[in-house]
């Protein structure tokens, strides 16, 4: 079974029954029927057209579950408004969905959720680790703002800044997770760049090629992850670089600062560098001490500990993050933040010599891992140390 193909058709298909009238909640779960009927008939039976039979059979199971006394009447107009069996128009509306999703009646972090779910196609896990929260807490939050929805024309689009957190978190899953959907993240904010004049959508795209073109230098052949100073900066998309690169000096040059715009200036700081032993950490420390008076958040001032580490020495990146509050696993922010911290003072005490302190933080950051890839890493990283300290 064609598991990409299913997700790639999913946007389209959802934003074919909304056109015809379907609330979101209700066309969202006739789409997963049609999604699951796809998986028992069509390694039998594939249809010469998927889009179209999706369409099909997710608008006569959103009419099944219409049929009532009191929804009669609407009932006989939406069949009659059912065109011929055909081929499915070849319509892009993913960006566009992705802005009905952003509906006024719901808070932007319940948006975001809604729209990752639905159209970005991740899992209720994957949506969760992207919140830092736990995997009920999200389920919770998405049901929630489904039946917020439930009954509501999507007519009325939501603002850009909704629109953006969405594309971020789904890059940053396609990025780092288990579904590869950076480049299609990618793909949509150029469209967003092209119909929108404004810089923090400049500055997402900028950020987003920035990381992409280091994407083919992340892992090794055996799949292990390679962290950013040792990997291969002959791989990196120099194209991408200089295109990224130009977009945020364009977008800077406007002189209204965001978050984006500030992440992308770090990830072009990290590309102008011809080694890691060359980049310009003092300057990444000033643009993340930006980014702490943006933003706030507790993962900003993980990275920026960092990168204090790098600049002025890893006791004074100790100092930094000890500086930091320790989220609990249960918090808002603990879900990544927890074992990231834990791995950054590892790394920190290594820098500083310490191997027993960090070869046992390693360990316990592994343990902590959201991920199969990362818990490799760390755990290589522990054996490495603690291999050092025998000889």
């Amino acid at each position: 079974m064609n598991e990409a193909l299913l997700r790639s058709l999913t946007p389209g298909v959802l934003a074919v029954l909304v056109r015809r009238g379907a609330d979101f909640a209700a066309a969202e779960d006739a789409v997963q029927d049609a999604l699951v009927e796809a998986v028992r008939v069509w390694p039998a039976d594939p249809p010469r057209d998927p889009k179209g039979w999706l369409v099909t059979v997710a608008w006569r199971r959103f009419l099944d579950a219409t049929r009532s006394d009191t929804a009669r009447r609407r009932r006989e107009d939406l069949v009659d408004e059912e065109p011929a069996p055909g081929a499915a128009p070849a319509v892009d509306d993913t960006l566009q969905l992705y802005f009905l999703c952003a509906h006024p009646s719901l808070t932007p972090s319940s948006a975001v959720a809604l729209t990752l779910r639905a159209v970005g196609g991740l899992t209720t896990r994957q949506v969760a680790q992207a919140y830092l929260v736990p995997e009920a807490t999200m389920a919770q939050r998405i049901s929630r703002a489904k039946r917020t929805v439930s009954g509501l024309r999507f007519d009325r689009p939501g603002d850009v800044a909704t629109v953006l957190r969405v594309l971020y978190l789904v890059f940053n899953e396609g990025y780092t997770g288990d579904v590869d959907l950076a480049a299609e993240a990618v793909r949509l904010t150029r469209q967003l760049a092209a119909q929108v004049d404004h810089p923090e959508v400049a500055g997402l795209l900028a950020l987003m090629l920035l990381h992409h073109a280091r994407r083919a230098a992340r892992t090794a052949p055996d799949g292990s992850l390679v962290p950013l100073a040792e990997q291969d900066r002959g791989r990196w998309d120099t194209g991408a670089i200089t295109e990224g690169v130009g977009i945020l000096q364009a977008a800077l040059a406007r002189d209204r600062l965001g978050e984006f715009q500030a992440q992308a200036a770090i990830a072009a700081l990290h590309a102008d560098a011809p080694t890691a032993e060359e980049t310009d950490w003092v300057q990444i420390v000033e643009w993340y001490d930006e980014l702490v008076r943006l933003t706030g958040s507790p993962v900003v001032r993980l990275n920026r500990a960092v990168a204090v580490g790098e600049a002025d020495g890893p006791r004074a990146g100790l100092a930094a993050l000890a500086a930091l509050d320790d989220p609990s696993p249960d918090s808002s922010t603990g879900g990544r933040a927890v074992p990231r911290r834990t791995a950054v003072a590892a790394y920190l005490h290594e820098r500083d010599g310490d191997l027993a302190t960090a070869a046992r933080l390693y360990a316990e950051a592994a343990h902590q891992a959201p991920n199969l890839a990362e818990r490799d890493h760390l755990t290589r990283q522990a054996a490495r140390l603690n291999a050092r300290r025998r000889h």
